[in-house]
């Protein structure tokens, strides 16, 4: 017995060998893709069960389409759009962010991967089908982020928008590489995702801290809150 069972020990090491001595010929892209999509199964499964916490009202489905419609019409008024995906808009990011912190960070996150599929559709730029998921569904997906923190609407916001510009900032440096030239590629996507999401970032903020958005905010939470406690 105790020979089969030192045989098959030896069988389980040598294929444990043999197997991360085929990860360690993987690229540096390549282990970069693999390990964002076990953060992003990890993080489905989370997401799975925190879901079922959730109710889903008509109301807050009616919010959702209004806000990816707002979004949406938004998106088309460039302020300046970058050569290979990614424009400075008046806000257009802002009608996600807010139904997210009104509504919760499930709804939010569903709503951002909702947006980001009719983004694909609206102006695309792919290069690959991993580059896909991370620059539109899982991108998007994270402004709903927001709703982590009900409470302060400038620190959710710069959370939710961080997650994105990650996404994208992996996306640049895994499948944009030869764009970068000369510059490390680290720093070609630093700077190039950075443009236009830090002026994005901006722009949201102060329309949101304008007096009368907040009021509306403020309102839209409390009504939401009375709903989600019935």
């Amino acid at each position: 017995m105790f020979p089969l069972l030192s045989n098959v020990f030896n069988e389980i090491a040598d294929y444990l060998a043999y197997m991360f001595s085929k990860f360690a010929e993987l690229s540096p892209s390549a282990i970069a893709i693999v390990a964002a999509l076990a953060i992003t199964g990890i993080g489905g499964i989370f997401f799975l069960r925190k879901s079922k916490d959730v109710r889903f009202s008509t109301k807050m489905l009616v919010y959702a389409s209004m806000s990816i419609a707002l979004a949406f019409v938004l998106s088309y008024i460039r302020l300046y759009k970058m050569p290979q995906g990614g424009s400075v808009t008046p806000g257009s990011m802002l009608p996600i962010l807010l139904f997210a912190y009104i509504f919760g960070p499930i709804p939010g996150i569903l709503t951002g991967i909702a947006y980001g599929f009719l983004q694909f559709i609206q102006d695309s730029y792919l290069v690959h089908w991993a580059q896909l998921l991370f620059d539109y569904p899982i991108a998007f997906g994270m402004l709903g982020l927001a709703g982590i923190n009900r409470k302060n609407f400038v620190l959710s916001s710069s959370i939710a928008i961080f997650g994105r510009f990650v996404m994208h900032f992996l996306s640049g440096i895994i499948f944009f590489a030869d764009s970068a030239g000369d510059q490390h590629v680290v720093l070609y996507s630093l700077g190039y995702n950075g443009t236009y999401l830090v002026a994005e970032y901006v722009i949201c903020i102060v329309i949101a801290m304008l007096p009368p958005m907040k009021d509306l905010v403020n309102r839209l939470q409390r009504t939401a809150d009375l709903e989600m406690n019935r």
